[in-house]
């Protein structure tokens, strides 16, 4: 029995629920193509509603955001947190600040959030959160005032055993420092635990903003692994060069991979001599410039404007940016390419027509939810050091999302195989991530 059928009017059922909200629908088709396998094993599910209870968060809260610019003038921008599963511990999820966030995206990413987290083997459950407010071209006071406005509302929602954001597009430590320092004058708590992403002065972890590129890195590492290769020498295309990219290209190289080209939203920057990541550091995080910047200063890099990063050949292709930048055409380039292996470092950056091509192309492809998760399981690491008051070195940190990450890729490879498809990592990852969080729900009751 396929299940197909009861998976299709599931997901009729969950866009005629939530009109409008493309990208959740997307997210929620993912994951539900790919598990009439469970149910075969577990039909179960079917009968406690189980996909139907995980797909409908259990809170969603929305707010207004008013502030005032530097000149005196007022604005409201929309905040929002949806609080989407807590089956295996509390919300935990970043917030992004960004002018496309609206409460599909925030679904999409807290839906996404659930078996990512679920993946990684520690306490906690998904949820996800941000606002429609661009931090770009804004003063540091401007940030300040924004910052405290947004959590004057969402503080009322948030703790340690709660609710526990962390950063994402447009929130660095900058901004999870003005929230820290609102929580805490309006709680009179100094509760280390309530965000993560903090400073290493005031409860931060060692590794946090390295997390996610590390992270992938060392996932990608375990996919070359399981085919009889390694980074070592591999020609690498990167898209985006905010945290995540900056940090996966410094360790890529690190790996003994050459990576040759990243971009912005503005374009690309090739460089055949390698990425030169102090530079890249200096232009994008400490100046916040564009990449035509980079080019400017490096003799060996060029810069195209508009255009597509993924024109540039390589093995290996991570898309860093954001959901839906990676396309089927894009796809089509890379497998003409010779690229054999694409691991998301975004969140849902592929779309679904993209994986479709690089699996019959017989790519490999990892999967956000799994690929990614180094930044919340190195969130959870710095949950745990803030309830023990310890601190971690780097280097213990480091090796410990290491093996978080070895524990991930084998979980999915594994679950591939138990499934009947072995190497499909989407399906490897959406069915033991499923299934550990249904499996505590059923323990927990009708919740």
């Amino acid at each position: 029995m396929t299940h197909a059928a009861d998976i299709d009017r599931i997901h009729e059922e969950v866009t005629r629920r939530n009109p409008g909200e493309a990208e959740f629908h997307q997210a929620t088709r993912e994951v539900l193509s790919t598990l009439a396998p469970v149910l075969a094993k577990r039909p179960h599910y079917l009968d406690l509603k189980m996909i139907e209870r995980i797909c409908e968060p259990e809170r969603q809260i929305i707010f207004r955001v008013p502030w005032q610019d530097d000149r005196g003038q007022v604005h409201i921008n929309r905040g929002f947190r949806v609080e989407f599963n807590s089956a295996l511990g509390p919300y935990k999820g970043g917030l992004r600040f960004h002018p496309s966030v609206n409460l599909g995206i925030v679904k999409f990413l807290g839906f996404e959030q659930i078996f990512k987290n679920a993946l990684t083997g520690m306490p906690i459950g998904g949820g996800k959160g941000g606002a429609d407010f661009d931090p770009k071209g804004r003063s540091d006071a401007e940030v300040m005032r924004f910052c405290q406005s947004f959590m004057t509302e969402l503080y009322r929602h948030l703790g340690e055993y709660t609710d526990v954001p962390a950063g994402d597009i447009g929130v660095g430590g900058r901004e999870i420092g003005y929230m820290f320092g609102q929580y805490k004058r309006i709680t009179n708590r100094y509760e280390s635990g309530v965000l993560t992403g903090k400073g290493l002065a005031w409860g931060g972890a060692q590794v946090r903003p390295e997390a996610t590129g590390y992270g992938l890195i060392f996932f990608v590492e375990q996919m070359l692994a399981a085919r009889g290769g390694s980074l070592d020498g591999r020609r690498v295309v990167v898209s985006g060069s905010g945290n995540v990219a900056v940090h996966a290209i410094a360790k890529a190289q690190q790996y003994g991979a050459r990576v040759v080209a990243c971009s912005d939203s503005a374009g690309y920057v090739v460089d055949e001599s390698g990425i030169d990541v102090d530079l890249l550091r200096q232009v994008k995080e400490v100046e916040r410039a564009r990449l035509s910047v980079y080019a400017e200063r490096s003799p060996s890099a060029r810069y195209v404007g508009g255009g597509s990063v993924w024109d540039v050949p390589c093995e290996v292709a991570l898309p860093c940016a954001t959901q839906n930048e990676l396309d089927e055409a894009a796809a089509a380039e890379l497998v003409g390419n010779g690229c054999r292996l694409v691991a998301e470092g975004a969140n849902m950056p592929t779309t679904a027509a993209a994986v479709e091509v690089l699996r019959s192309a017989g790519a490999a492809f990892g999967p956000g939810k799994a690929a990614n998760a180094g930044g919340v399981a190195t969130s959870a690491l710095e949950m745990q050091q803030n309830a023990s008051r310890d601190s971690w070195t780097f280097e213990r940190s480091e090796a410990k999302l290491a093996e978080i990450m070895r524990d991930i890729h084998a979980r999915c490879f594994e679950a591939a195989e138990e499934y009947g498809r072995p190497g499909d990592y989407v399906l490897g990852a959406n069915c033991a991530g499923f299934v550990r969080v249904a499996d505590a729900m059923h323990d927990l009751g009708v919740v």
